[in-house]
């Protein structure tokens, strides 16, 4: 700059205008190039930094998606048969005790219910804050908001079913059947077995608010299944769409 600044200075006192004025335009013009050169490089570096950004947040999505999918196919399994243990008990409404099988009493009694935390903290990121913004895939954008919604809708559901075990047919239950029932045919437990009270299983099976109760979660556990196999079904679809993004 030094040097540029003494140029500059004899072509003053040396009277040459025109040249000075053709120096200092390209002078200008290296300043100019210089600058756009600065910007590009700028660009350059948001963009790659942009890139690793959305690199890692599909790479956070797509393993959060592949534990859901097989969380997912558990919640599949397990629902379809809960609901043909709720499906049975409906049809011994009506029997008596003794016309009810052990295997009967069992399904009667099997009111767990299995805790499945679907994951959606890195789709919950995305969605509420600017991470949005940097995925460039409308189609990816509205999968990832439109599976959120599904996830919330499961977690409704499923706490709606569970509520309706632990406060509804649980309280009912306990006031029919005698824990004792669930012991094993062990010789420490004979005692027990013999002089505990006896479970009544007609009798529950005759209580209104029991019966409303059995439906009622047997309604809500078939919407959950529904939602599973929905969730399931658009884990696919993101998956898919996300193994482009990263190809």
């Amino acid at each position: 700059m030094k040097l540029l600044r003494k140029l500059r200075r004899k072509l003053i006192d040396a009277g040459k205008f025109k040249s000075y004025l053709l120096y200092a335009l390209g002078e200008i013009v290296l300043i100019v190039i210089a600058v756009s050169i600065a910007w590009k490089i700028n660009d350059l570096n948001d963009i790659r930094k942009n890139n690793l950004a959305e690199d890692k947040i599909y790479l956070n999505l797509n393993e959060e998606l592949d534990t859901n999918l097989r969380l997912v196919k558990r919640i599949i399994e397990e629902d379809t048969q809960k609901i043909i243990y709720l499906e049975n008990t409906l049809n011994y409404i009506g029997n008596s005790d003794t016309e009810l099988s052990q295997s009967a009493k069992d399904s009667i009694i099997n009111i767990g219910d299995s805790t499945f935390e679907l994951q959606d903290s890195s789709i919950n990121s995305i969605v509420s804050t600017s991470k949005l913004e940097t995925i460039e895939s409308t189609k990816l954008k509205d999968l990832i908001a439109t599976y959120l919604t599904k996830i919330e809708s499961f977690k409704s559901q499923d706490a709606q079913v569970k509520a309706i075990v632990s406060n509804k047919i649980k309280p009912i239950l306990e006031q029919h059947i005698s824990l004792v029932d669930l012991l094993p045919n062990e010789k420490k437990y004979i005692h027990a077995k013999v002089h505990a009270v006896r479970s009544n299983y007609s009798a529950l099976l005759a209580n209104k608010a029991y019966q409303n109760s059995l439906i009622d979660r047997l309604l809500g556990t078939q919407n959950r299944l529904n939602l599973a196999r929905t969730i399931r079904s658009k884990t696919k679809i993101l998956l898919s769409h996300l193994k482009q993004e990263l190809q």
